[in-house]
């Protein structure tokens, strides 16, 4: 049963935080193997602290590309927008340790003979979806990831040149009969230039953050706070070491649902880490967008090496209009059993679209005409409304 009233939050983080700048490094490496060969093999981890970005891992790819790789993260720095004294896309060192893909692990993915291609890793993943944002996303993530968008394009835009990449934002919300009714705390903390007390950024930013939400959400009771410590000057890698994959609920649901543990970012589409996460949210995002429910929680789980799903769940919360156990055999075969090979061609996956996905969720999004975020489409909408 849904509690009638409690207050519920999430959080965010920009492009230019160290995590997110190491997410998107990596996912650039992704694309970069990607663009050269779809078939590509990429497991890249990323670094980043003062003045230094350091690449590890391991990829399967054409020969040379690694070698071309620097020019490429220079350029993915650089278009975050750091060029400071203490990360700057053009001077910070770079070393690269990239080196051949595991025999071992090749041995259980790859295809062979009858042998279908095996998922990368074992593991558990989950998707959801819900009904209380036109995104299908909880609302508290929804909020706190358009805060950082809305603010990020001002300072690209130049309108905003007060500030710097690196920002976090936070946003709580009362519930009432299990929908979002007003927020109660609002919170950024935003990198800027010299000079600026919290006053000053607080009226700064304050039109942004109050063009994000509907009329009458935020209130005179809402609690705000705008840098809280005083002040943001040092920031981004140079003020804390970014790693990928250590924001993986920032990249998910907000803590709404659950998630299987995997991180998405430096991986190509083999790893069930990320497409089998993915192909979870576009399956609940449709079951949602179908009106057979107003929630909708899916997990799947995999061996390495084995190309069929272990376990396929489905969780309604309660709020179907259909038996949870008819859904558990009729999703996986809308998407070629739910097999790895089935996930990447049904949504198409091989392709380099993936630098985009590094910041401001993974989920949430619009579909792009190359391919970007398909998983957010809901053309399974038709097939699922017959089955109510």
């Amino acid at each position: 049963m849904i509690r009638p009233a409690y207050i519920f939050t999430s959080e965010s983080v920009s492009e230019g935080h160290p995590d997110k700048v190491a997410d998107r490094i990596s996912d650039t490496v992704v694309d970069a193997f990607l663009s050269a060969d779809p078939y590509a093999r990429v497991a890249c981890e990323t670094l980043v602290t003062t003045n230094r970005i350091v690449l590890a891992g391991e990829v399967r790819g054409p020969d040379g590309l690694v070698e071309d790789l620097e020019d490429k993260v220079r350029a993915a720095v650089k278009d975050i927008g750091y060029e400071q004294a203490g990360f700057h896309w053009k001077t910070a060192d770079f070393a690269c340790h990239l080196h051949p893909q595991s025999a071992d692990i090749a041995m259980g993915v790859d295809a062979a003979g009858n042998k279908d291609e095996g998922a990368g890793d074992q593991g558990i993943m989950f998707g959801y979806a819900t009904s209380e944002t036109p995104e299908l996303m909880p609302a508290t993530l929804q909020y706190s990831h358009n805060i950082l968008k809305v603010l990020a394009a001002a300072r690209h835009s130049g309108e905003r040149s007060e500030l710097e990449p690196d920002a976090k934002s936070q946003v709580t919300l009362a519930y009432e009969n299990g929908r979002p009714v007003r927020a109660t705390s609002i919170v950024l903390s935003t990198q800027h230039k010299p000079g600026f007390t919290p006053a000053d950024i607080g009226d700064l930013v304050r039109p942004y953050i109050l063009s994000v939400f509907p009329d009458g959400f935020v209130t005179d009771e809402t609690e705000w706070h705008i840098n809280p410590t005083g002040k943001f000057e040092i920031g981004g890698p140079d003020g804390d070491a970014g790693l990928t994959g250590r924001k993986i609920i920032v990249d998910t649901y907000g803590g709404a649902a659950p998630h299987g543990g995997g991180a998405f970012s430096g991986k190509d589409p083999t790893k069930v880490d990320r497409s089998a996460a993915y192909v979870c949210r576009y399956l609940a995002k449709n079951v949602v967008a179908a009106g057979l429910a107003d929630k909708c929680t899916l997990q799947i789980s995999y061996a390495i090496g084995v190309s069929k799903p272990l376990s396929f769940y489905v969780d309604l919360h309660d709020t179907g209009r259909i038996d949870p156990a008819r859904l558990e055999k009729i999703l996986p075969d809308l998407v070629g059993g739910c097999t790895p090979r089935g996930i990447r061609e049904h949504l198409k996956l091989n392709r380099p679209i993936y630098a985009r996905t590094a910041a401001y969720g993974h989920f949430g999004r619009t579909p792009d005409a190359d391919g970007g975020f398909s998983w957010e489409k809901t053309d399974l909408v038709d097939a699922l409304k017959g089955l109510a």
